[in-house]
């Protein structure tokens, strides 16, 4: 509401404005045409101010250096032609002055603010150089996930991470959310950022980019990822695969876990808990610590209780690790199947 006020003032000063100096200068008539490039004036202003919203105060800054350099540069040029004696028309020279301006000018607003992003300034964030490459782009998913946060704690992954206004955006819709549930996981995700935010040797930082003509959030970041050049970190199967095939390089946290789980090989012994039956006919569920799934041959008429199993065989699949096996026998002169096999 304040923000509508305030363009609501702005037209009305502009518009007023233009009625009053061209009523001075021209009278009546030519007083409605200052009314009317006054308005118009305002509303150009305010499609600048719309379209500086969605620019970071990085590319905004190089853009006002590149400028005032280029604009230093054909300042140096005019001053320099001015010595020039070869001009037979003395009136074309501030014309020359206009052209060198404007292209001077523009050429810095525009190589400001491309190359801005080449630059590190310390008012900016942590005053480290972060090479093309080096970008690592949160997604959504593991930002809610939150196994994220543990990594970043223990060291493993460090220096700038990039959160997109958009993914901010998504989140904070999350946790407004009247269904309990997503808003409980919009407002994890906020807690996440923040704790990632006091990890020591970490740096987040928020960037404006958006793309507008893209609509939703998985297409923007493979998007964000192939203008600046970085990674996305993501737990999203989907996101992986599409990012994939675009040549966008995916660090995977789900795909982490799975390497970082303990080796189990077939013949080796585990003691688990039956907690449901299984989709065959006879076998029970059972799950260890780290989620791994662990399917018991025979084992239906134990659910609820803590067996003895052997491991037969092991599945790695894209989803997660299955881990095949059966109640170990009693009797400590009979071997079971898996772990002769294992022998």
């Amino acid at each position: 509401m304040f923000q509508f006020i305030i363009r609501f003032l702005l037209i009305l000063a502009c518009s007023i404005s233009g009625y009053f100096i061209a009523f001075k200068y021209y009278g009546f008539p030519v007083s409605l045409i200052g009314l009317l490039l006054g308005f118009i004036v305002a509303i150009f202003v305010i499609q600048i101010e719309q379209g500086i919203r969605k620019v970071s105060l990085r590319i905004i800054f190089g853009g006002v250096i590149g400028t005032i350099i280029g604009l230093l540069i054909a300042f140096l040029f005019a001053y320099g032609l001015s010595f020039v004696s070869i001009w037979e028309k003395q009136e074309i020279v501030p014309w020359i002055y206009v052209i060198l301006t404007c292209t001077l000018g523009y050429l810095g607003l525009v190589i400001g603010s491309k190359k801005s992003e080449e630059f590190s300034f310390t008012f900016f964030g942590s005053g480290k150089t972060v090479r093309s490459g080096d970008y690592r782009i949160l997604d959504t998913s593991v930002v809610i996930d939150g196994r994220i946060a543990d990594i970043c704690e223990t060291g493993f992954l460090d220096g700038n991470l990039i959160v997109p206004r958009f993914v901010l955006d998504e989140l904070q819709h999350i946790a407004d959310s009247s269904d309990s549930m997503k808003r409980s996981r919009g407002r994890r995700g906020l807690d996440v950022l923040n704790r990632m935010q006091k990890t020591t040797g970490l740096t987040i930082e928020v960037v404006d980019h958006d793309f507008p003509k893209i609509k939703g959030v998985d297409g923007k970041l493979v998007a964000l990822a192939k203008k600046i050049g970085g990674k996305i970190i993501t737990n999203d199967f989907n996101l992986n695969k599409v990012a994939e095939i675009q040549g966008i390089k995916i660090l995977n946290v789900n795909e982490l876990a799975n390497a970082l789980k303990p080796v189990v090989l077939p013949g080796e012994g585990m003691i688990v808990k039956i907690i449901k039956e299984g989709k065959e006919t006879g076998q029970g569920v059972a799950y260890l610590d780290d989620g791994t799934m662990v399917i018991v041959d025979n084992a239906v008429k134990h659910i609820g209780d803590t067996v003895d199993v052997v491991v037969t065989s092991v599945l790695q699949t894209t989803a997660g690790r299955m881990i095949f096996s059966e109640i170990k026998e009693p009797s400590s002169d009979r071997n079971p199947v898996g772990a002769a096999s294992g022998n």
